[in-house]
């Protein structure tokens, strides 16, 4: 059963999270860039970002579920890493989803999205990526890991 938790953690992982860190950083520079029909492609975007952040809530339940499993739920790298995910998670909520909203209205109301708007929405979207980076060393190395790594 571990093995397949295990398994389904990590796909969860490449397909829900992989997506949302690759449109949300292609966001901002689109967004500069759009007039006309290149909204379509920042909408797109922005449909990719909300739609595989809910899919990606099963990330952590499988990391979870994963973990229980392993009997590490008390692991410090597991914490550490649970802490990171809901910051991300977070700062994905709070910052970067409104944000992208908010850019989507001055674009379909034909105003061009001003650089600074953009370049704090791509700052949120780095951090983000950052934490995930994190989480994702803290999964692999995990301290203590009998991996041998």
């Amino acid at each position: 059963m571990t093995k397949l938790l295990l398994t389904l953690h990590v796909l969860a992982a490449i397909v829900a999270v992989g997506p949302v860190a690759v449109a949300a950083s292609m966001f901002p520079p689109a967004a500069r860039r759009a007039d006309g029909e290149a909204v379509h492609t920042v909408r797109l975007l922005h449909r990719i970002c909300r739609v595989y952040a809910g899919i990606a809530a099963a990330v952590p339940a499988l990391g979870i579920a994963t973990a229980a499993a392993m009997g590490v739920l008390g692991s410090g790298w597991l914490i550490a890493s649970l802490t990171l995910t809901a910051v991300a998670a977070g700062l994905l909520i709070a910052f970067v989803l409104p944000r992208q909203d908010e850019l989507l209205a001055e674009l379909d109301a034909g105003r061009p999205v001003e650089r600074p708007v953009t370049v704090r929405l791509a700052m949120f979207t780095g951090v983000f990526n950052l934490l995930w980076a994190a989480v994702t060393v803290l999964m692999i190395v995990r301290p203590g890991s009998t991996t041998g790594a």
